[in-house]
C-alpha cells in the first residue's frame, strides 16, 4: 500500500540493505535515523547495531546519527556505535542533513539517508537532495 505514495526504496529492515552494492556504486556516508530504524524505540545499541556499524566502518563508509530526540538518548546510543552523530536535528528541516553531510565529508550524491518516517526521515532527506531507503519500522 505505501508504495502507492512512496516510490522510493522502501525495505523490511536496515539490515536487509546491500552495503557492500551501495559502497561500489560509489555511496561513502551513511546518514540514519535511530529509533525504529536500528532499534525499537528507545532501546540501546543491540549486537546487530554494533555488528553493522563495525561493518560498515571496515567497508569504507563513514556514518552519522541524525535523530530527533534528545542528547542523552542519542548519546547513550551512540556509545555503543561510536559513530558521529547530531541530536536535536528538527527533521524534515534540511538544515542538519547538510550538516551531517559536513561532518562525513560527503555530498548529496555519494550519501545516502535511511529512516523509517515519511514525513520527517525521508521528506528532509529528499529536500536535502540525498537518496533514501525507508524502512519498516
Amino acid at each position: 500500500m505505501l508504495e502507492k505514495f512512496y516510490p522510493g526504496e522502501y525495505l523490511d529492515s536496515t539490515y536487509v540493505i546491500d552495503f557492500d552494492r551501495l559502497y561500489e556504486e560509489g555511496y561513502r556516508g551513511i546518514i540514519f535515523d535511530i529509533d525504529n530504524t536500528l532499534v525499537p524505540h528507545g532501546a540501546p545499541a543491540d549486537t546487530r547495531a554494533i555488528a553493522l556499524f563495525r561493518r560498515l566502518k571496515k567497508l569504507g563508509f563513514g556514518c552519522c546519527l541524525l535523530s530527533n530526540n534528545q542528547k542523552k538518548r542519542v548519546a547513550s546510543f551512540n556509545d555503543a556505535v561510536q559513530v558521529n552523530y547530531i541530536e536535536n536535528a528538527h527533521k524534515p528541516s534540511v538544515r542538519n542533513y547538510n550538516r551531517a553531510m559536513e561532518i562525513l565529508g560527503t555530498n548529496t550524491e555519494n550519501t545516502i539517508f535511511i529512516g523509517d518516517q515519511l514525513f520527517t526521515d525521508v521528506y528532509g532527506a529528499k529536500r536535502a537532495g540525498i537518496r533514501n531507503i525507508l524502512v519498516k519500522p
